[in-house]
């Protein structure tokens, strides 16, 4: 009965001219939008990106010290000098040194991308730095060409304003001039107050 159902309804959407994405649509559940989705299934291991990059520079910084070459150099010493001066029965790696050789090229296989992921992690930091650098200096030279203008605009403004030596100069021109008008009585009328 039911699937009698969903054919009827699937030919009256035919009928009303709808799409097949809207047939597809309805056949699957309702998905909400405001709710995260359930995790998928998946059958590799999970891990965390961070930790994992945090872990490679840990190891890729104590790879770049003296005192990882100094290690390495002492436990190669010994295992050399422990498979050629040790009896016959205790030796685990004869002179050829094959399971040294292997040591060390799988260490060198590890130690490599390890040290890549560093390198990249750090180019990242140094990108973002450099990014914020550069928009600190554009800044920064915004400002001051605001400044400047600023300055420049203050520096028209005083050149037209008196200024105190400016207007007793001019003062001192005209006291001359009203000195120079007045008639020879009018200096003798002073004097006499």
């Amino acid at each position: 009965m039911a699937g009698e159902e969903r054919e009827s309804a699937r030919e009256r959407s035919r009928a009303n001219g709808s799409s097949a994405l809207r047939r597809g649509a309805a056949d699957r559940p309702r998905v909400r939008l405001d709710q995260p989705r359930a995790p998928r299934r998946t059958f590799l291991p999970e891990y965390d990106p961070e930790a994992f990059g945090r872990l490679s520079e840990k190891i890729a910084r104590f790879l770049g010290t003296g005192r990882f070459i100094v290690w390495m150099t002492v436990a190669i010493i010994l295992w050399v000098i422990w498979n050629t001066t040790a009896p016959s029965g205790l030796r685990f790696d004869q002179y050829p040194f094959i399971f040294l050789t292997l040591a060390l090229s799988l260490q060198a296989s590890y130690a490599a991308p390890l040290i890549l992921l560093a390198q990249n992690r750090q180019d990242d930091r140094d990108r973002v730095t450099h990014e914020q650098d550069r928009k600190q200096n554009e800044r920064s030279i915004a400002d001051t060409e605001y400044l400047t203008r600023e300055i420049a605009a203050l520096r028209l403004g005083l050149g037209e304003v008196a200024t105190r030596d400016w207007i007793r100069s001019e003062l001192e021109d005209l006291l001359r001039d009203l000195e120079l008008r007045q008639p020879a009585g009018a200096e003798s009328d002073e004097r006499d107050r």
